[in-house]
Parts: structure tokens; sequence; C-alpha cells
């Protein structure tokens, strides 16, 4: 009879709403496998305010290194604005602990090789948190698809459309290349498309447009794509944060169902509709059913997958080419777009200056220089 797994020790870096209302909540529901040990904040009153949250036994840290150093976590789960995300996955891999890591990653797929490097050196994994490919709905509906139960993939939809003012991006990092990325490509339409890409597999070519409508900053404020599958579904992608109803939506059709998700910033299983084609048996459409087990999407439900992973040592889903894709996916939307011209799968290496930045040195979206 084998062992239980031992209770591991985690460290949240960066304190603020992520960590409080998605991570927090997540430790504490598998308490019994997991025990937050540290923090790390260099605003000491937010740092203070979350351990007074936490609870007393949370060692606070505002220093990255020397939480590494003194706390020694097995698991460090990130919530820092993007731009701090590649330094401090890299520096919890080199430290022997294992990461998760809020969306995105990293900032390119250059950075990525770098966590790459640290994987590889440290035996260690850093995964990306994609939550909406967690609980039991999208389990449940990527099984129906792998198997070919609701018919060949055709047409699918993927739809973020959310509304962000002007005093959201009055906080100095949103909206800015070297600091958060891209605008809602990169932040906010990812969770969608990745659940998409979760769903449907991998693509062949994308096409796509973007703009800055409405607010002043750097990155665009609304994109929209035509992407190819390998299997031979067209999708179309719309990020925005534009949009006063907001709504996050996938619709796949297929050959012999529609499959529907509709939501916002989560799902469970009565979000996800199946409508059958006129012709397929009703017996058939009986075990489209969702599961007896209600599982909503959550920090909860991927961090359950995160600790099984570890327990095996094997690579966690999230990381490796699942954290890849995404960012990919990312860097061929936007070539698409300020190029106009159509971006094949695999096509953006070294060399490529998307590679290294999403905007791609493009005169017209690139930072510009100080006068």
């Amino acid at each position: 009879m084998s062992l239980p797994a031992p209770r591991r020790r985690a460290a949240v870096i960066g304190t603020g709403a992520i960590a409080t209302g998605g991570h927090l909540p997540a430790l504490r529901a598998h308490g019994e496998r997991v025990e937050l040990v540290a923090a790390v904040d260099p605003d000491e009153g937010r740092l203070d305010a979350f351990r007074q949250l936490a609870g007393a036994r949370v060692a606070g840290f505002t220093s990255t290194a020397a939480m590494l150093d003194e706390a020694r976590p097995d698991l460090v789960l990130i919530g820092t604005p993007p731009a701090l995300h590649r330094e401090q996955t890299v520096a919890a891999l080199e430290a022997g602990a294992w990461v998760l890591c809020e969306k995105p990653l990293c900032l390119s797929q250059a950075e990525l090789d770098d966590i790459a490097a640290a994987e590889e050196a440290s035996g260690a994994f850093a995964a990306v948190v994609f939550q909406h490919r967690y609980g039991s709905g999208a389990a449940h509906a990527r099984d129906l698809l792998a198997r070919g139960e609701l018919g060949a993939p055709l047409v699918a939809h993927c739809q973020t459309t959310w509304h962000r003012d002007a005093a959201y991006y009055a906080e100095p990092w949103r909206g800015r290349w070297a600091t958060e990325g891209g605008g809602p490509t990169m932040g906010h339409g990812i969770h969608q498309y990745d659940l998409l890409l979760h769903l449907l597999g991998e693509w062949e070519e994308i096409r796509a447009m973007a703009a800055r409508l409405v607010h002043d900053i750097e990155s665009e404020d609304v994109s929209t794509a035509l992407v190819r599958f390998r299997g031979g579904a067209l999708a179309t992608v719309v990020n925005s944060v534009l949009s006063p109803q907001e709504v996050s939506r996938i619709r796949i059709d297929c050959a012999d169902a529609t499959v529907e998700l509709t939501h916002l910033y989560g799902h469970g299983n009565d979000d996800w509709v199946y409508t059958p084609a006129p012709h397929v048996d009703p017996e058939r459409v009986a075990a489209w059913r969702a599961p007896a087990r209600n599982v909503p999407s959550s920090h909860t439900a991927q961090l359950g997958a995160f600790l099984d992973a570890y327990d095996q040592g094997i690579r966690p889903p999230g990381s490796g080419q699942d954290a890849r894709a995404a960012v990919e996916f990312a860097a061929a939307l936007y070539k698409a777009a300020f190029t106009g011209l159509p971006v094949r799968a695999g096509e953006i290496g070294p060399g490529d200056p998307h590679w290294t930045a999403m905007h791609g040195g493009h005169p017209d979206w690139a930072p510009k220089e100080p006068a």
C-alpha cells in the first residue's frame, strides 16, 4: 500500500486581487495537500493585508530572492504583472520549485525558451494559469470532440467581448508592450482562445486585424481573426475591451451537433449547451448530457491537476507546449494583423521580430522612442 504524498509547501509572489480571489481559495480547498508558507510583495501594506487574510503562519518577504533562499518552497504561485513573469518563473525554477503562473506565462516565444532552459536545468516545471480548460464541463466537451461523438468540427466562434474604461488603463503597466505584452489579444481573450485550441487542436493559418479605436494606449483595444484548423474547421476569434455588454463565448458547429459555452469569467456544467442536428438519434444525444458531478472552472480545479502532476513527478498540464501554444497564437495574430498577411503555424521563429516582441517592431505599433 503506497503512502499518501506529503503536504507540499507553497509560496505566493504578488498579493493583489488574483492572489486573494484565485490562489488563496484554491490553496484552502486543497489544504490537505498543500500549505501556504510564504508570500512576496514589495508593497508592505498589501503584503501585511494578505498575510492577515491568509494566516499568521505565512512568512512575509519583499524580495523574491530572499523568499526562495529562506522559505525553500516546493511550489510557487505567481500573480504579478506580466513583465515580471519570466524573471520570477526562472528564479523559482532555478531554486527547484515548480511554478504556476498567471497568464501570460511570459511576453514572447523567446522568453518561453528561457523558461524551457530553466526547466531542463532544474528538473522542475512551470505551468500557466488557464483555468477555463479545467472543470467538468470543459473536460466533457473535449472528450466528446476527441472521440468524434459530435461529428467533425466545421465552424467555430471564439468571443471575448469585455469592457475596460480609462481608469483601468490609468494603471501604468497596462496597455504597454513592455509591461503587459499587448492588449486584449494578450491579456483578456487569451483565456478563451486557449480553450478553443484545447478543444480543436492545432491550427494551420491565421488572418487578422487589430485597431486602437478608443483608448490612448500603445497596444490594440480590439482584434479579430480568421483561423483555419488542421482538421479543416474555420473559426473567428474576437478580442475586445470596448463592449458594454460583456460576454465570453465559444461555439463549435460540428457535423452532428453544436456545442456552445456562454459565460463571463468562469463556467460550470450548465453553461455548456449541446444542440443536435436533425438527423441525430435521440439515444445518442442522451450520451452528451453533462457529467453528474459539476466542477466549475477555477484556480481550484487547475491547482488540483497541478498537484497531481507534482505528486507523480510528471510534466503538469499547462506547461511546455500547452503554454507555448497560446503565446505562439498571440504572436501569429499580431503579425497577421500588423502585416496584413496570412501567418502559418510554426512560421514565427528565431530571427522573426515577432519572436521577441508581440509588436514585431512595426512602425505603427512599436513603442515610440523618446523625442
